[in-house]
């Protein structure tokens, strides 16, 4: 079957709507606050009609009738390439991660095809054009994102859910490093979102499955390249972790995103992936190599619509390095809490202070609280 991206087959009303006209309008109804997008993501699946995600809420496209599944196949497909097709094709089929752009309106995006039991489905996230400057992303204290972007070496970890605006924060300091400093950045990441403009850096991005076959692998890759900065898209495995952690030991600033939902999750991630006869050194690697650890979810504005960030902080003082040495994890929340004057800060504690700002409202807390007990 031809793969065409004008192809009309979803039904709006009296009208047919092709993939094109379902991705721009990103370009036409999305604004961004703090380098937020309102309109984040469009969703298409065998039975429903495409939804999209917008300030945090999953809202069916207005007057679209549900998808069939020839329709969603023949929206789906023309973003994916040959290889990629075939891919999802499979039997059993694999899921496909790729980026996608309509160049003539300036949008580009991420997506994730795969098949469930109705057929082709697909998750398309939209990523801004412009890296926003990292002043916007809402960082408890301006003093956390300097220390790290003047950082020579030693590992940062960005966590946090699907969806909490990891890439954002993670492209928006590697890119104040890229415009200050004379260095060597190499990215690997799946796939590239933000294009980072070079200003003094030397920039290298590189895509997972085009550039490279698995994070060990780039990673192993990358360090015979001379970088001084390396960002690994997620420390999914043991190689790559270990790899990671051994990086931050041996000069390099390696910054890295997880999907837990605060610090200490991130942590115990990262030592959880090795056996057991392993946790001890892991841990003690951990403590010497181990900058920061920022914790970020995207909470609803009070009044003036859209989200913004609400952060927690782990920064590795000798206090925190001898909890992770020592594998005590479930001490860490009193670390943060009682060394607030070095620039820990717990979650609550920052949504505590969101709330005193008017940015958001004292139910929104609660409810995005790790744990709203300690409110």
């Amino acid at each position: 079957m031809p793969y065409d991206l004008d192809d009309a087959v979803c039904p709006v009303g009296d009208r047919r709507l092709s993939i094109r006209d379902l991705l721009s309008r990103f370009g036409d109804e999305t604004t961004r606050d703090d380098g937020v997008p309102r309109l984040s993501d469009l969703h298409l699946k065998v039975g429903e009609p495409p939804r999209y995600r917008f300030d945090n809420e999953l809202l069916p496209l207005e007057g679209a009738a549900p998808l069939g599944a020839e329709a969603v196949e023949r929206l789906v497909l023309p973003m994916l390439s040959g290889p990629q097709r075939a891919r999802l094709a499979e039997s059993p089929p694999l899921d496909v991660d790729a980026g996608f752009a309509l160049p003539e309106r300036g949008l580009s995006f991420r997506l994730n095809a795969f098949r469930d039991r109705d057929g082709v489905a697909c998750a398309i996230r939209f990523v801004p054009a412009c890296v926003p400057d990292v002043t916007r992303i809402g960082f408890p204290d301006d003093a956390v994102w300097r220390e790290i972007v003047d950082l020579a070496q030693g590992l940062v970890i960005v966590t946090g859910i699907t969806g909490s605006g990891k890439s954002t924060t993670v492209a928006s300091m590697l890119q104040r490093i890229a415009g200050e400093r004379a260095v060597r950045i190499v990215t690997l990441e799946d796939p590239v979102e933000y294009v980072l403009r070079g200003g003094r850096a030397m920039v290298s991005q590189r895509e997972l499955g085009k550039h490279f076959r698995s994070f060990g692998e780039g990673l192993r890759s990358a360090l015979r390249e001379d970088p001084d900065v390396l960002f690994v898209g997620e420390m999914r495995d043991l190689e790559t972790t270990a790899l990671a952690l051994s990086a931050a030991e041996t000069g390099h600033l390696v910054v890295s995103t997880l999907h837990t939902r605060d610090a200490r999750g991130a942590l115990t991630r990262i030592v959880d992936l090795f056996p057991t006869d392993r946790v001890r050194e892991i841990a003690t690697q951990l403590s010497f190599g181990l900058r920061w650890v920022l914790a970020q979810k995207l909470v609803p504005r009070r009044d003036c619509g859209g989200r913004r960030v609400a952060m927690e902080v782990l920064r590795n003082i000798p206090a925190v390095a001898n909890l992770v040495r020592s594998c005590a994890w479930q001490q860490l929340y009193s670390a943060m809490e009682a060394n607030r004057r070095f620039g820990l800060l717990p979650l609550e504690r920052h949504l505590e202070r969101l709330v005193r700002d008017g940015a958001i409202l004292p139910d929104v807390a609660r409810r995005f609280a790790n744990d709203p007990s300690v409110l």
